[in-house]
């Protein structure tokens, strides 16, 4: 992987850098693995908080005991947080360890230093003390306790390199630490490493690899005597399987360890345990749950940053979730609590964290609250004021910046805008010289939205372009953690996407000129070509970074644009780009060989949502016909009948959709046009690019054709879930037989992912066929497709379907799911049908988008493959086979499902 600018999601594990997401709906989590390194490579494990006693100074001559007492030192200030000052001791410590001749404790004092220049976000500093560490302990002899360092010593660099984009490095360097931990034994700090190594493998979208190792650092720790280690394993594990998505199997070991902890009075592991626990409740909208479990950490903590951190979260949940009397009554404890914390990172954290939730229910201005309000936000400004000085007495530029910028969006809200820009400059600036552009963005986007309140459109866009710039550098770091835990990618990465693409779309001027539609009026706007691209570019990387969000990786790499494909490959093909806004729904055209245009409906982003949803819920149903035709006439009107003219003067007969939001739970085809009379796949054939690009489109002709056809008959019990018997499936696979005979066949107890996968290696099958019930969720847990004996996740495709064979192509040309269909009630459901079309790495995926007669479906696949045999292109195959369940079955619910997602040629 490249090398990145350093970011805080690298970071990541010092649970209060969470604290201005906090507010916003990022939720924190317990103190993960990282962390934890620092106590592991110091001797002795003092605990207790201390005030600071300044040492003796270099120039001084210390004994052995005088330095170590310096280690110890450093690392009481560690881990309160005040890592500037934790610097200065272990540098001292450090030096008076090389006069010594010390050269086994120089090296992991230097070790230690890494660490606390890493949570400071000083990266050139933490690698040079790091290869210091590192090249003193290869010229030590070796002994058990110089290998014990040196292993601790390459966990703390493979963390340094996963902190700055580097996981392959990551891997590597724990990979070595894993051998030196086997060789002497220590099966502690090698579960530490393993779970790190997970994540690092996690990140890269090594599922299965990442399963694989959890799943074994599983049963390590199962076959361990009860003790304290065990305990504090086991929550590590659950911890890190929060992060990776697992929320089932998280919450089963952190149960365990909170078990284990209260059985051999670990009272530290049960608060954090407990913690978790709230956390995992909390992920999975279990908010009664939740609350239960941050009251009970709140009350057995005897450790005080995570009762305050439960205490903390039970706060935001309870704003999140409008129960305002509780949360006032919190209000009193919290303040008092944070109030006796010695002054350190945790502590500004816990103050900045505090004041974001007192904004919050300042904002909502009802009942309880409206007396209230003033005396809210005055209490947030005085407690960020606090912050500020607190960090600058630290030196903590990271927690500067914060407390800042939180400072500067309190005044945003008030529309203060000139202090608010003040502030907020300061903040963006402070960030700017520890390079964080994690925290640089959020201060970009911020100063984006004070432009644009000001009237100052230009400025705003530029602010709003380089927050978006930042993003894109911080893309693997987006999907390091769990987003319903750690990250609200919808509140807080979003919107500067979606925000930046309104801004673009505006008129240069500010005027525009009116033409009357059909639904609303329709706005002809002048946009520079630049402003057309930049907003398609914008859009394109919103939706690949929804899928790495999903995905839980930043492995997707885009391919082949699609621009050039209706230049030259299809001439006769349009690519049609809707955008939801807030107030109103723009559609970008391109059309062969000519400039982007654009036009766009007026009309509220709420009515959008209200039509789309009510047509997705009457196509379920076969005797809602009638309106389905109302609401999908009125989608037709937004997306397509501004442009029916130019689309019959360019020849088009084929329109292909980059869709937006909840259009992905539609099927285009079903668009109906009241004036004509005919819905949209009468007109032409269809096909949905899940982003702007594809893997290299290659007509299906040019390929030979044969198929390995797979598929459940029979009803089956799996996973506490029934499916239904799909009687129609042999046939299905025997019609497929009898149009490509070099179809191999895997049905019932034979589709099994073993033999799914065996025959997948051993032939280049240029189609998968798979009919058997799925389902595309916005939760990847909950994205499927069912075998014989399991369900087979999203996640596992990617090894599944891509053959690992470098001598011959790789690419599966056509992957057909023809049982699956989409989660009802999820309004981002689609995004797992996009998701398992990445994942098996197809050029194109043939899918439905819910569950059908599956008489219908063995015809229309029937047909369909019919229709490649004769040599036209998927997307007109489909167009026919779905025109001949037309001419049999009017009613939408039997031919509308079928979608073709990627490469239609």
């Amino acid at each position: 992987m490249a090398k990145k600018k350093p970011v805080f999601f690298r970071i990541l594990k010092s649970i209060f850098q969470f604290k201005y997401l906090v507010a916003r709906g990022w939720k924190v989590q317990p103190l993960l693995t990282f962390i934890a390194v620092f106590l592991s490579v110091v001797i002795s494990p003092v605990l207790a908080q201390a005030p600071f006693v300044y040492p003796a100074t270099q120039n001084s001559i210390m004994s052995q005991d005088e330095t170590q007492d310096l280690v110890q030192q450093g690392k009481k200030l560690y881990e309160a947080g005040q890592f500037t000052v934790a610097v200065q001791v272990l540098q001292q410590a450090s030096a008076a360890f090389r006069n010594q001749g010390e050269s086994l404790r120089e090296a992991m004092t230097l070790s230690n230093l890494s660490l606390a220049f890493q949570q400071l976000g000083l990266w050139d500093q933490a690698k040079k003390t790091i290869s210091q560490s590192l090249s003193l302990l290869k010229s030590l002899n070796t002994s058990q306790e110089r290998s014990k360092i040196q292993a601790q010593a390459l966990d703390v660099r493979g963390r340094l390199e996963l902190s700055q984009g580097q996981a392959e490095e990551a891997i590597t360097t724990w990979q070595e630490a894993a051998e030196i931990y086997q060789q002497i034994k220590d099966s502690a700090a090698l579960t530490r490493n393993r779970i790190n190594s997970a994540q690092a493998l996690q990140v890269l979208g090594r599922y299965r690899q990442a399963k694989k190792i959890l799943t074994e650092v599983s049963q390590t720790l199962e076959n361990q005597p009860n003790s304290p280690i065990k305990a504090s394993g086991l929550l590590s594990l659950g911890n890190i399987l929060q992060v990776v998505g697992d929320l089932k199997k998280s919450q089963q070991k952190l149960q365990q360890s909170l078990a284990l902890a209260k059985a051999i009075s670990s009272n530290q592991t049960v608060g954090e345990a407990l913690l978790g626990l709230g956390n995992s409740a909390r992920a999975q909208d279990d908010t009664k749950t939740a609350l239960e479990y941050y009251q009970q950490a709140v009350s057995v903590s005897i450790d005080p940053t995570t009762r305050i951190q439960a205490h903390l979260n039970q706060l935001s949940l309870l704003v999140e979730t409008k129960q305002l009397t509780n949360a006032l009554a919190l209000l009193s404890p919290i303040q008092s609590e944070i109030s006796t914390l010695p002054p350190s990172r945790v502590a500004v954290d816990a103050k900045i964290n505090f004041a974001q939730n007192l904004m919050k229910l300042a904002a909502r201005e009802e009942g309880v609250l409206k007396a209230t309000s003033a005396s809210l936000v005055r209490t947030s400004a005085q407690i960020l004021a606090t912050a500020v000085q607190e960090a600058q007495s630290l030196q903590d530029k990271r927690e500067e910046s914060y407390a800042l910028g939180t400072l500067g969006n309190l005044y945003e809200i008030n529309h203060q805008l000139a202090n608010a820009q003040k502030l907020t400059e300061k903040a963006l600036f402070t960030a700017q010289m520890i390079n964080a552009p994690d925290i640089i963005y959020q201060w970009q986007w911020q100063l984006g939205r004070i432009r644009k309140q000001q009237g100052d459109v230009k400025n705003a866009i530029a602010y709003y372009s380089e927050a978006f710039n930042n993003l894109q550098t911080l893309r693997s770091d987006l999907v390091a953690t769990n987003p319903d835990i750690q990250f609200s990618f919808r509140e807080s990465v979003e919107p500067v996407y979606r925000e930046l693409v309104a801004l673009l779309l505006q008129t240069e001027n500010g005027e525009q000129r009116t033409q009357k539609g059909v639904q609303g009026s329709s706005h002809v706007q002048s946009e520079s070509q630049a402003n057309l691209e930049q907003a398609r570019r914008v859009m394109e990387s919103l939706q690949l970074a929804e899928l790495d969000n999903f995905l839980r990786s930043a492995c997707l790499t885009p391919k082949q644009e699609l621009d050039p494909v209706v230049d030259q490959k299809d001439q006769q093909a349009a690519v049609l780009y809707p955008i939801i806004l807030p107030d109103h729904l723009d559609v970008i055209l391109k059309l062969p060989k000519q400039e982007l245009r654009h036009y766009k409906t007026i009309i509220a982003q709420e009515q959008v949502e209200r039509v789309v949803e009510e047509l997705r819920e009457y196509l379920r149903d076969v005797t809602r016909t009638s309106g389905v035709k109302q609401l999908s006439q009125q989608i037709y009107d937004w997306l397509i009948r501004p442009a029916q003219k130019e689309l019959s003067e360019s020849g088009i007969k084929t329109l292909v959709f980059v869709l937006d939001a909840g259009l992905r739970n539609l099927p285009m085809s079903v668009l109906y046009d009241k004036q004509q009379q005919k819905y949209l796949v009468e007109k032409y054939a269809i096909a949905i690019a899940p982003g702007l690009q594809l893997l290299a489109p290659k007509p299906l002709q040019q390929v030979k054709l044969n198929t390995l056809a797979a598929g459940v008959a029979a009803g089956r019990a799996i996973e506490n879930r029934k499916f239904p018997p799909l009687e129609n499936v042999p046939r299905e696979l025997k019609q497929i037989q009898s149009e490509i005979p070099t179809a191999e066949e895997l049905l019932d107890q034979q589709f099994t992912e073993h033999n799914l996968q065996n025959q997948l290696q051993s032939v280049p099958f240029s189609v998968v066929h798979l009919a058997t019930h799925g389902e595309f969720s916005s939760d990847p847990e909950k994205t499927f497709i069912v075998t014989w004996d399991k369900l087979l996740k999203v996640k596992e495709f990617d090894n599944l379907l891509r053959v690992n064979d470098t001598r011959r192509s790789n690419t599966i040309e056509l992957l057909v799911l023809s049982a699956c269909k989409t989660a009802v009630g999820d309004k981002r459901a689609a995004l797992g049908l996009a998701g398992v079309a990445v994942q098996a790495g197809a050029r194109s995926t043939l899918a439905t988008l819910w569950s059908v007669d599956d008489e219908s479906t063995a015809n229309l696949m029937s047909q369909f493959y019919q229709e490649l045999k004769a040599g036209v292109n998927k997307a007109e195959a489909l167009q026919h086979a779905q025109l001949a369940i037309f001419a049999q079955e009017k009613s939408p619910y039997f031919w509308a499902p079928f979608v073709l997602l990627g490469n239609w040629l």
